[in-house]
């Protein structure tokens, strides 16, 4: 199988709203893909959609020829838009219940990001920044090893100067069989570790393509490219 996630005619239907409006969708395995789109325009719906934390109205998506449930959670790194971490606890703390729960999870590979975005360890949540929380949680992610990563807004609680640095980090900790789903607004940050986008908008599927297509065809960067195909 080549492709990790396909979407076939997935709808998505809340009360006076279509969020995804039967859309055909297919992810290749072992790619960089950004999912692109303004605000409410079906990205999160999408991502919870492929983690199970929402079910189709109809259609169906598969994550590697199964329905999302608890085999496709064994290889599925999810980074949540918003923070999920118990305040009480010290990083410490929830690195060992990441090792105990995931299989696949490296507390080698944890510590020695920490380490390297100076973060101690014994620290409490609660005394976290909202970037360092933030932090915290793609070191989770990132220290699984995975078939496919989903990050929603990876780096957008952090701060401008810790950007490349963050970056740095997914792309040298992800496992490089694997496929990388990045959802985000500040694509000019994001656009050079990518291989492919998918934009979205008001539920359907407007694009998708390579990131060198992009900029051979059109003569532009992808930010550039979606600034003009969404007017921004």
């Amino acid at each position: 199988m080549d492709s990790i996630v396909e979407c076939r005619n997935l709808t998505k239907c809340f009360p006076g709203c279509v969020a995804l409006n039967s859309i055909n969708l297919s992810i290749p395995k072992g790619q960089i893909v950004g999912l692109l789109g303004p605000n409410g325009s079906g990205k999160s719906t999408l991502i919870k959609l492929m983690n199970g934390l929402l079910t189709p109205t109809a259609g169906e998506v598969c994550i590697n020829g199964m329905k999302p449930g608890a085999e496709t959670k064994k290889i599925v790194s999810y980074l949540p838009e918003r923070t999920y971490l118990n305040d009480w606890m010290s990083v410490q703390n929830i690195i060992d219940f990441f090792g105990d729960f995931y299989a696949d999870f490296s507390k080698a590979k944890a510590y020695d990001m920490l380490q390297r975005l100076h973060i101690n360890p014994n620290r409490r949540i609660k005394t976290l920044s909202k970037g360092t929380k933030e932090k915290v949680q793609l070191i989770l992610v990132m220290s699984r090893e995975a078939q496919l990563y989903i990050l929603d807004e990876p780096i957008g609680g952090v701060d401008p100067a810790a950007r490349d640095y963050i970056l740095d980090t997914i792309i040298s900790n992800y496992s490089k069989d694997a496929t990388l789903l990045i959802s985000t607004h500040l694509i000019s940050d994001i656009e050079k570790i990518l291989d492919g986008v998918i934009f979205i908008n008001m539920g359907n599927i407007v694009l998708t393509a390579s990131v060198d297509k992009i900029r051979e065809k059109e003569n532009k960067s992808v930010d550039e490219f979606f600034r003009e195909v969404f007017r921004c």
